[in-house]
């Protein structure tokens, strides 16, 4: 079904509405969704997920998130990332793509390979290789926006493997924090495990997700999986 605007566009028409009308911005988001033919804004969504997977996961989160989005390796999950941080700035957040994997090279290869477009000027997406990342060092680098930040980091399992920095389960706590406060949303990329198995099951789910070390992921509100050129994406439990 073909949408009459870009859905980050619908997106900031159904936050007009809201404020005009003063009804809560899900049934503004709801109300526009139904007047492009579709069920409900969940709907319209996943609905979209398909052709344009980025932009039905930005239109899908909400202030405050946690979201993970995991894959095993050549799945797509850190092209998705890259897009998700692109594309933040149509969506009203500064895009901010943490790395403890890539150079900085490798993160321009990675743009100019799949035409990710990273934006200019003062909403051009911020993209840090720095060894240090960690929930803190996070926190002191995206504060003080003028807009809210989106955050994507590359990857879970890493933040903690430097011995000087906090446990992985204290790091998210203070993320989850830094998120309530500053209505920013943030994304995890993370491992699958190698034991999953796509002939038992089509797509992976938060049972697979590698964890060397422990972490509560009751503090996850979103959940995004990838295997095989498809896509989930679901409300975490």
């Amino acid at each position: 079904m073909q949408l009459s605007a870009p859905i980050y566009k619908l997106k900031q028409s159904a936050k007009q509405l809201a404020r005009q009308t003063g009804i809560p911005l899900s049934k503004a988001l709801d109300q526009l969704a139904i007047e492009q033919g579709f069920q409900s804004w969940s709907h319209l969504a996943s609905s979209t997920s398909r052709s344009d997977p980025a932009q039905a996961i930005l239109a899908w989160l909400r202030p405050g998130d946690l979201a993970l989005l995991g894959a095993r390796p050549g799945h797509g999950k850190t092209v998705l990332a890259l897009e998700l941080a692109g594309l933040a700035s149509n969506h009203g957040y500064r895009g901010f793509f943490f790395t403890l994997d890539y150079h900085a090279r490798d993160i321009a290869t990675q743009l100019a390979v799949h035409g990710v477009d990273a934006g200019t000027g003062p909403d051009r997406t911020v993209f840090d290789t720095s060894d240090n990342i960690s929930a803190d060092y996070i926190v002191d680098r995206v504060k003080g926006q003028t807009r809210p930040a989106l955050i994507v980091v590359d990857y879970l399992q890493l933040l903690d493997q430097k011995r000087s920095n906090p446990s992985l389960d204290n790091q998210i706590k203070k993320l989850c924090r830094y998120l309530a406060a500053s209505r920013a949303i943030c994304v995890l990329i993370s491992q699958i495990d190698r034991s999953f198995d796509p002939d038992a099951r089509s797509m992976p789910d938060i049972s697979d997700l590698r964890l060397p070390n422990p972490v509560d992921l009751s503090a996850f509100s979103k959940m995004i999986f990838l295997h095989d050129g498809k896509i989930q994406i679901d409300q975490a439990a």
